[in-house]
């Protein structure tokens, strides 16, 4: 006799870019690469709401965490695994809304190919100032713009997730040394050397570049302040590709006005979209990105899904599920 189906339900938002929503072509594409799996599963799609109270009802497993989440307990009684189809979950914290012995994961690990080759592209920016080589074009002046060589300099890397080996790689291929920072202070590979986030002040005068690729916890907001710059050299630059508040960007661009850091590369900014009055438009010698470093425009929901249904194989053996979020520290 047959196992009975499990029940997935995938909820999409309406205002997300196309690029991360899936719909029934997708969901049956990776089916069809899935297929021993996806033969265990009886999906249902929705959108922004419009089934979400009866496909709670009857599922186990549900991808997408939905817009609303109040009393989850009793709407989603069978659920038992909820996927964030974001590798950030600092939008759902707390966490306290997750049912007790519900698991939670993210989206982890689909990221990094992506973001390797923006921070390729963002050290190089930094290293050759072309931020001003930019601003020089728009003005119509030609004023030769000289940079030395990358290699030898100094990448300080905060956070050493996905994200942050992305950073580790990219750096190491273009021939820097390479300093990460973590919560554990664990080594990770093609790193010169890792450190625990206490050890952040001491070295922080030895970056020639500081990348925030870290999660968004209220212990990690503002973790790169106004103090903690004025100990980065004047030559130094940032690059945050993780969420604009772990920065402040109102000291980075005092900082950027007065020519006491080097320039920078943002990806993210807080709101999203940034309004046309933010005076982050006009600062000097900062290259603005629409937060689109880690997200593949042709593969994301391919490669999220492929990682989901690996997860899917862990689940069904009963074995532990990888990329599970701690709701204690919020990632």
């Amino acid at each position: 006799m047959a196992s009975p189906k499990l029940r997935v339900h995938i909820e999409n938002t309406g205002t997300k870019h196309e690029l991360f929503q899936i719909n029934r072509k997708r969901w049956d594409a990776a089916c069809a690469r899935h297929r021993a799996l996806a033969r265990r599963l009886e999906a249902s799609i929705g959108w922004d709401g419009d089934i979400l109270d009866e496909a709670l009802a009857r599922s186990e497993i549900v991808i997408g965490v939905p817009a609303r989440r109040k009393q989850l307990a009793g709407r989603a009684p069978r659920l038992r695994w909820l996927h964030a189809t974001s590798a950030g979950v600092d939008a759902y914290l707390p966490l306290d809304w997750i049912p007790h012995g519900v698991a939670f994961t993210n989206n982890r690990g689909a990221h990094g190919v992506k973001a390797e080759q923006y921070m390729h592209m963002a050290y190089t920016l930094l290293n050759t100032r072309m931020a001003e080589i930019i601003a020089d074009r728009a003005a119509r002046r030609w004023r030769p713009v000289f940079s030395p060589s990358i290699v030898g300099r100094t990448a300080l890397i905060v956070g050493l997730g996905d994200l942050g080996q992305a950073a580790v790689r990219a750096a190491s291929k273009l021939g820097m040394k390479v300093i990460g920072v973590s919560r554990t202070g664990r080594k990770v590979p093609l790193a010169d050397a890792v450190h625990r986030i206490a050890a952040l002040d001491r070295l922080l005068p030895r970056a020639d570049c500081v990348v925030m690729a870290l999660p968004l916890t209220p212990e990690t907001r503002h973790l790169l302040g106004r103090e903690r710059m004025d100990r980065m050299k004047p030559t130094a630059g940032v690059i945050n590709i993780a969420r604009a508040p772990v920065a402040d960007y109102e000291a980075l661009r005092d900082k950027l006005v007065r020519g006491e850091l080097a320039g920078a590369v943002l990806d993210v900014t807080d709101p999203e979209p940034l309004p046309p009055e933010s005076p982050l438009w006009d600062t000097p010698n900062l290259i603005l990105t629409p937060h689109i470093s880690c997200d593949d425009s042709e593969h994301y929901v391919d490669i999220s899904l492929d990682l989901w249904f690996q997860n899917l194989a862990r689940f069904l053996r009963g074995k532990s599920l990888k990329s599970r979020v701690d709701p204690r520290r919020g990632y």
